[in-house]
C-alpha cells in the first residue's frame, strides 16, 4: 500500500519507494560507474539500480573468472611468476571473458550518460511520487540516514549498509555471495588459525582465486551504501520541500527581484 499511486501523467519520475527499497535517478559520474564495472562487472549496473543486468554480469564474472583461473594468474603475476601465470590460464574460458568484460564497462558508461539526461528532465518536471510504502512483509519510507553509519556497517559485513538504507535487493544479493566467497576461500578458517598463531597453516588453507573477490565486494558495499545514503537524504529534502510548499506556503507569497527576505 502506497501513499501515492502513479497515474502515468508524468513522462519521468525521480524516484519510486517500494517495500523492497527506494529506487531513484540522480546525477552520477560516468567514469566512476565505468571504473566499478572494470573492478567487477555488474557493480556499475547495480549502482545504477539496473539489477537484472547487474546480476547477470556479476554471476558471469564469478563463473568465468574461476574457470579461466584469472585470479590465480593475477596472484602469480603479483609475485613475479609470469610463466606460472601464463600456464594456469585456461584460454577456453579466457577468450569469452574479454568481450563481455569490455561490454560491461561500455554499457554502464553509456547508461549513466543517458540516465543523467533523464535525471535533468525529471527534476524539471518535478512530478509527485510515493514516499511511503507498507506491505505484509515490510515498511519503507523516505527519511534521513547517516552516511558514515552506512559505511561502518558495510565494512563490518558487506550488505548490512544496504539493509540500513533499505536496499533489500542489493543487500540480499551481496550477503549471499559474501557467504559463498567466505566458504570457498576458507577465509574464516584462515582467520581462526591466525588467531591461534598458526600463520603458515593460515596461509596454506586459503584459496586465492576466491579470496581476491573480497576487496571489490567490500569496496563496492561501502561505496554503494555511502552514495545512496547521501542521495536518499537529498531526495528526502526535495520531497519534504515540495510537500511544505504545496500545503503550507501561502499562494500570495512572492519574492520579487531585489527584495530582501526577513
Amino acid at each position: 500500500m502506497d501513499n501515492y499511486t502513479s497515474d502515468n501523467t508524468a513522462r519521468r519520475y525521480r524516484a519510486h519507494v517500494s517495500i523492497l527499497g527506494t529506487t531513484q535517478i540522480h546525477l552520477r559520474n560516468p567514469y566512476i560507474i565505468g571504473w566499478w564495472s572494470a573492478a567487477f562487472p555488474g557493480f556499475g549496473h547495480l549502482l545504477l539500480s539496473k539489477y537484472i543486468r547487474g546480476f547477470v554480469l556479476f554471476i558471469w564474472e564469478v563463473v568465468v573468472n574461476i574457470n579461466a583461473n584469472i585470479n590465480t594468474a593475477m596472484v602469480y603475476s603479483f609475485q613475479g611468476k609470469i610463466d606460472l601465470a601464463k600456464e594456469v590460464l585456461d584460454t577456453r574460458w579466457l577468450l569469452i571473458y574479454i568481450p563481455v568484460y569490455l561490454f560491461a564497462i561500455w554499457d554502464s558508461y553509456r547508461t549513466t550518460v543517458d540516465l543523467n539526461k533523464v535525471c535533468i528532465l525529471a527534476e524539471r518536471e518535478n512530478h509527485k511520487f510515493n514516499s511511503f510504502s507498507i506491505g505484509a512483509m515490510e515498511i519503507n519510507y523516505l527519511d534521513r540516514r547517516e552516511p558514515a553509519m552506512a559505511v561502518m556497517w558495510s565494512m563490518f559485513t558487506p550488505g548490512l549498509g544496504q539493509l540500513y538504507i533499505h536496499r533489500i535487493i542489493s543487500a540480499f544479493f551481496v550477503v549471499v555471495w559474501l557467504v559463498v566467497f567466505f566458504y570457498y576461500s576458507h577465509g574464516l578458517e584462515a582467520i581462526s588459525l591466525l588467531f591461534l598463531g598458526k600463520i603458515k597453516e593460515s596461509t596454506e588453507v586459503l584459496e586465492m582465486k576466491w579470496l581476491l573477490f573480497f576487496p571489490s565486494v567490500y569496496g563496492f558495499s561501502a561505496y554503494d551504501a555511502y552514495i545512496n545514503s547521501v542521495e536518499n537524504n537529498k531526495l528526502y529534502d526535495k520531497e519534504q520541500r515540495k510537500y511544505l510548499t504545496e500545503n503550507y506556503q501561502s499562494s500570495r507569497f512572492q519574492i520579487r527581484r531585489g527584495q530582501k527576505v526577513k
